[in-house]
């Protein structure tokens, strides 16, 4: 997949992980960085339980994605803290 194919892929996915964990996106940049990160940890934790990791710009892919963006974002918020989880 190309950079391009996996800034698309991140910024959706860190968007719709933002979203989910703290109704408010984290900003452009952050939501793109997350959810890049995000996509290389849902496509390690779905091979992991033998699943197909991230495939191309797919809904498959993005599903991944997301799941690993709330991942991260959870880790995130519970090294830095900066905003509740409500």
């Amino acid at each position: 997949m190309s950079i391009i194919g996996w800034l698309i892929l991140g910024l959706i996915a860190g968007f719709i992980g933002s979203k989910i964990v703290n109704k408010s996106g984290e900003g452009l940049l952050l939501d793109i960085v997350l959810g890049v990160v995000g996509a290389v940890v849902g496509g390690f934790l779905f091979t992991s339980f033998g699943a197909a990791p991230v495939t191309g710009l797919n809904i498959y892919s993005l599903v991944v994605a997301v799941v690993g963006a709330i991942v991260v974002l959870v880790v995130y918020h519970a090294v830095f803290g900066r905003r509740t989880l409500t």
